[in-house]
């Protein structure tokens, strides 16, 4: 969320985000689905709704790319895998302790 005006004279940027803790992978509520909109055509593996430090999900996509062995990034909260790795990625995550993961 962007601030672009205010009228109250107090006023400081501040962001209020606060680093939330990184829950354990067990509690983790994550949904990994196919996208290729706004992509040029490529089609990507999402991993969503992860709760924690950016760093964790950074920690985390790593993981994740370095095992399927493809490219991506991690952005607004969305682990980006490159490809159709739906099948990896649930695998990957499953054997490591991420017991509430959908696929859609």
């Amino acid at each position: 969320m962007g601030f672009v005006y205010s009228t109250n004279p107090n006023f400081s940027f501040e962001e209020e985000r606060k680093a939330t803790e990184t829950l354990p992978p067990a509690q983790q509520k994550l949904k990994v689905r196919l996208d290729t909109k706004h992509r040029a055509g490529k089609a990507v593996t999402l991993i969503e709704g992860f709760t924690g430090k950016e760093e964790d999900a950074q920690e985390l996509g790593k993981k994740l790319k370095s095992f399927c062995g493809t490219g991506g990034s991690v952005k607004d909260g969305e682990i980006i895998v490159q490809g159709d790795q739906r099948e990896k990625v649930m695998q990957w995550l499953l054997k490591n302790g991420y017991k509430n993961v959908k696929k859609t």
